[in-house]
């Protein structure tokens, strides 16, 4: 049944690569997985790109577990040599835009999800999403239909970690300083600069070493990227922005890190947003557990993904290497699909009971 599987998903990801689908224009793509999924008997549901389906034999009375990738993609970049869309096969590597992020990886959790489909008394029940504008960390994607899908256990995200288990991701904060002054002329003791108003805030973010410090990645890291002042050389600034990028650990909450950041400084702070957050899983998980068995080994991905919006337990893995998402003439080795849907099988086995 495996080899009919991964011969299936194989083609599946070759149709998938050849239709473009940039975030936001995954129409197409949404249509063919929903059409794949169907002419295998599976019920679908969808709302604008994304497509979610569940188990044959779902129990409301049961966990479920969540297998979810994307298939959006970047646009392809100036390098290439060869069609993004053309999907050929030479030297046992699968060519195409999106083919290792994240095509490979969502096939791979579809036939993983088809293999489980009919099984009856298992644990768990599975919840299938393949969603859109992942790339873009957009609006209409995974975030829009989770509460859609109901109360969720845990999660498998599919991204190209050559099938080891990245069990925390960082967080990311983008946060806006305003320090006010008072403007005035530069020649005169008037105004109050905001310039020299601003400089300790902005030591504050150069050296504070938050309390707790995460197994897996360390110290939250804060950096002082962008800052504006002034108009002219003769006017004292009445305001100074800058922004602090900021990585946040598993270790916090990104509402804490913006909570603590403001009990310390004293300009004005405006995260943009505090949706991609810091996500992890126990490495006593069973799922990491079974994974570890399989001998595959844990990190802590640097990379943001979707696995950022999901507040359960969650594992980034997935066939292919990260180095090679978004370079020109992108490619998958092809035993990297049939190691994606072989690896997730083994490892789920254990945990829901077979």
């Amino acid at each position: 049944m495996i080899d009919k599987l991964i011969k299936e998903i194989t083609e599946l990801l070759r149709d998938l690569i050849r239709i473009q689908s940039f975030s936001k224009e995954e129409d197409r793509t949404a249509n063919l997985i929903a059409q794949f999924l169907g002419e295998h008997g599976i019920k679908t549901n969808r709302k604008l790109n994304n497509v979610w389906a569940y188990n044959k034999h779902f129990d409301a009375a049961k966990p479920t577990i969540l297998l979810n990738s994307h298939h959006d993609t970047v646009k392809p970049n100036s390098g290439y040599t060869r069609d993004p869309y053309d999907a050929a096969i030479e030297d046992g590597k699968l060519y195409g835009l999106g083919s290792n992020d994240a095509g490979g990886c969502l096939v791979s959790l579809i036939a993983t999800f088809l293999y489980f489909y009919e099984h009856e008394n298992l644990k768990y029940n599975f919840c299938l999403a393949a969603t859109a504008e992942e790339e873009i960390s957009g609006n209409n994607g995974l975030e829009l239909v989770i509460p859609d899908l109901g109360e969720l256990e845990f999660a498998i995200v599919g991204e190209p970690t050559e099938m080891h288990l990245a069990i925390a991701e960082k967080g990311l904060l983008v946060i806006d300083c305003t320090a006010h002054g008072k403007a005035g002329h530069a020649a005169r003791e008037e105004g109050e600069n905001a310039i020299y108003k601003a400089l300790p805030d902005i030591e504050w973010f150069r050296t504070y070493q938050f309390p707790k410090v995460s197994e897996v990645f360390g110290p939250v890291k804060m950096t002082v990227t962008i800052i504006n002042a002034g108009s002219q050389h003769n006017v004292v600034p009445a305001n100074c922005t800058f922004t602090v990028d900021v990585r946040v650990t598993d270790a916090y909450t990104n509402e804490e890190v913006v909570e603590i950041i403001k009990q310390h400084v004293s300009c004005e702070v405006k995260p943009r947003s505090v949706r991609l957050k810091p996500s992890s899983i126990d490495k006593n998980h069973p799922i990491v557990v079974s994974g570890i068995a399989l001998g595959k080994t844990t990190y802590g991905s640097p990379t943001t993904s979707d696995q950022a919006l999901l507040s359960i337990p969650s594992l980034k893995c997935g066939p292919g290497f990260s180095g090679r998402s978004h370079m020109a003439d992108e490619f998958l080795y092809v035993r990297e699909v049939a190691e994606g849907v072989e690896g997730y099988i083994a490892m789920l086995k254990p945990v829901v009971g077979l």
